[in-house]
């Protein structure tokens, strides 16, 4: 499951995945990146990975698609997580996705939100 975060704020947008993420669950984000879109030119996204196990098969197409369409839009991401896989997969991944990414231990999920408020 991917839920949209209260500490969203216009431009500046959190999710947390939990669970097995599936195809359907990119329809929480796509349409709230796409209202931020309608004001700013660019958004910061934090996404929770702390409670997150896996992405069926079925949602790959669905992860490679919203890179594709939204890398140059999301300007800076922030990837919260306790694993170091998760820390590895935001200096890989991060370049497919936006234009700045960076890791943050769970513990300092404060500061990723202050980092992409700036």
């Amino acid at each position: 499951m991917i839920e949209k975060l209260d500490q969203s704020s216009e431009d500046v947008l959190g999710f947390k995945a939990s669970g097995d993420i599936s195809k359907a669950d990119y329809e929480t984000m796509i349409p709230a990146v796409e209202a931020a879109l309608q004001t700013y030119e660019t958004v910061h996204m934090l996404l929770d990975l702390t409670e997150f196990k896996g992405e069926k098969a079925e949602a790959w197409g669905a992860d490679l698609k919203f890179g594709r369409d939204y890398h140059k839009k999301i300007s800076k991401m922030a990837i919260v997580g306790d694993k170091k896989w998760e820390e590895w997969l935001t200096k890989v991944a991060g370049p497919f996705y936006a234009v700045e990414a960076k890791f943050y231990h769970s513990a300092e999920i404060d500061s990723a939100w202050a980092w992409l408020r700036t």
